[in-house]
């Protein structure tokens, strides 16, 4: 089943990201929908699975390396300058951002898909964090393609958008392969799990937060997209086996 989920993460990100290639007329309102629905989802999933394992696993420990990843996130939004959150920050010169701003996106991309390749407690968290990252990844492809458009370089636009769609699944079947190879691996995945959260917690706040007018107010549209992004999330919970 792990190898299905991974397939159709890289399927579903590369999607994503022709979308802006092939519609031209891509509206912004729909952006920020996506981004108030896949912040919303991650946020809860976080909560509902990610949260439970983690300190299942470590206890009291586990508070500390929630709050490092949230800090490494916060050194790699300098690199990805906002990418991560389906926009971007950065001056009018785009093309010395481009790099700096993929290789930011690409570690951020390989934690993302670290948790995908753990054996959780609960039946129900793999699944359910699979479609949290694949949510997440949507609006970050169509972020990252409409600023390889934006940007005029003659980079080819399909072989970054590839490289990106490949990290999640890649980084995942490392940490399957060396987990169930070597007993310090996945002992190490163990501590790795709760910087992978903090980094969900910086980005699906900060997307439920940016996502909107300038003003952040809550539009009726938000208020609707956020509600359903946690609604699917609480369904997640029908996943548990007993």
């Amino acid at each position: 089943m792990i190898w299905f989920y991974l397939l159709l993460l890289f399927l579903l990100t590369a999607i994503g990201g022709a979308i802006p290639l092939f519609l031209k007329e891509f509206r912004a309102s729909w952006m920020t929908m996506i981004l108030a629905f896949s912040g919303s989802f991650l946020l809860s999933i976080t909560f509902l699975h990610l949260l439970p394992e983690a300190f299942h696993d470590l206890g009291q420990k586990a508070g500390l390396f929630i709050l490092l990843g949230f800090l490494i996130q916060l050194v790699l939004q300098r690199l990805s300058h906002g990418v991560e959150h389906g926009h971007v920050h950065i001056s009018s010169d785009h093309h010395h951002s481009i790099l700096p701003i993929f290789i930011g996106l690409s570690i951020h991309a390989f934690m993302e898909g670290i948790p995908l390749g753990f054996n959780y407690n609960s039946g129900a968290t793999l699944p359910s964090i699979f479609l949290g990252v694949a949510a997440h990844k949507l609006p970050e492809a169509i972020t990252l393609c409409s600023l390889l458009l934006l940007s005029g370089t003659k980079v080819n636009k399909w072989l970054i958008l590839v490289l990106f769609a490949l990290m999640s699944p890649v980084s995942a079947m490392l940490a399957m392969y060396y987990g169930q190879k070597f007993h310090f691996i996945s002992n190490l995945l163990i501590y790795i799990i709760p910087l992978v959260i903090g980094s969900f917690l910086h980005i699906s706040t900060t997307v439920l937060y940016e996502s909107g007018t300038q003003h952040h107010e809550l539009s009726r549209q938000k208020v609707i997209a956020v509600l359903l992004g946690v609604g699917f999330a609480m369904c997640t919970l029908l996943f548990h086996t007993h």
